[in-house]
């Protein structure tokens, strides 16, 4: 008989309050149409810790929940001497 192993996951952690600089991770082959076009190649986007806004040229493109962010996403905080260089 076989023995099912026990899988575990992978802790993630919502993305914290703040502004960042998101750049898209490589889409999945079923992911489809999720929004990720509108980010790619970066946005700025900003996080209550709950949703993620994201912005192009002051207007929000697209928004996710902050789990969904922090696995799909590469986040760098945005700071007053480092902004990003597109929007």
């Amino acid at each position: 008989m076989a023995v099912m192993k026990r899988m575990t996951r992978k802790s993630i952690e919502a993305l914290p309050s703040d502004h960042y600089w998101a750049v898209p991770r490589a889409p999945l082959p079923l992911d489809g149409g999720n929004g990720h076009a509108e980010v790619f190649p970066g946005a700025h986007c900003v996080s209550d810790g709950k949703w993620v806004a994201f912005y192009r040229g002051g207007e929000e493109v697209w928004a996710c929940n902050a789990l969904y962010a922090v696995a799909r996403f590469d986040l760098v905080p945005i700071t007053a001497d480092r902004s990003p260089t597109v929007d």
